[in-house]
């Protein structure tokens, strides 16, 4: 423990996600020990971030317009949407520079543990996305971990209502070297 501010941005840090006690104190101790760390440029972005970045109005991903760069894109194929959890999801399918569709960002996942059901996801919006009949196929690319496993069964449901083909990423068809890239 620390004395007074120290120990105030150590703990700061520590709340966010992925940072632990040691990696805090490590990033604070860098921020004061190196003399040319512009601490004004980072105050600014944090405080920038906040004012200027929201969601897309279409897909959930973050942009700093009404809409982001991805549904504004004519050359995307609109019939073909990607579910994805959160924002890094989009970014981490993109790299892979092989899907030409849009997307879709629930926002999360389904956690009854933390009390996230299916009312507190974008689910609605992508129904009404749906609903119009241009979409032709859904892809979930969602967390295959033990809540993705649980949350597609209700997925495939709703999809199902829709009559668009679903499916999900990666596919097989993906190069080893492709799909290494998704695991960065």
């Amino acid at each position: 423990m620390y004395d007074g501010i120290v120990q105030e941005l150590i703990d700061e840090f520590g709340r966010l996600p992925g940072i632990g006690p040691k990696s805090a104190q490590r990033i604070t101790f860098h921020i004061l020990q190196t003399p040319n760390f512009d601490v004004a440029r980072l105050a600014e972005l944090l405080t920038d971030i906040r004012q200027r970045v929201r969601f897309c109005e279409v897909c959930g991903n973050v942009s700093e317009q009404e809409r982001c760069a991805i549904c504004r894109d004519p050359r995307r194929n609109p019939a073909l949407i990607c579910v994805v959890e959160d924002a890094k999801d989009v970014s981490a399918i993109e790299r892979t520079r092989e899907f030409r569709g849009l997307y879709h960002v629930l926002g999360g996942a389904i956690s009854p543990i933390a009390g996230i059901g299916p009312e507190d996801l974008r689910i609605a919006q992508l129904m009404t996305r749906l609903a119009d009949g241009t979409v032709q196929e859904v892809i979930l690319a969602t967390n295959p971990n033990l809540e993705g496993r649980r949350r597609r069964p209700t997925s495939a449901v709703c999809w199902a209502r829709s009559r668009s083909p679903c499916r999900a990423w990666p596919p097989a068809s993906l190069s080893a070297e492709t799909s290494s890239t998704l695991m960065r």
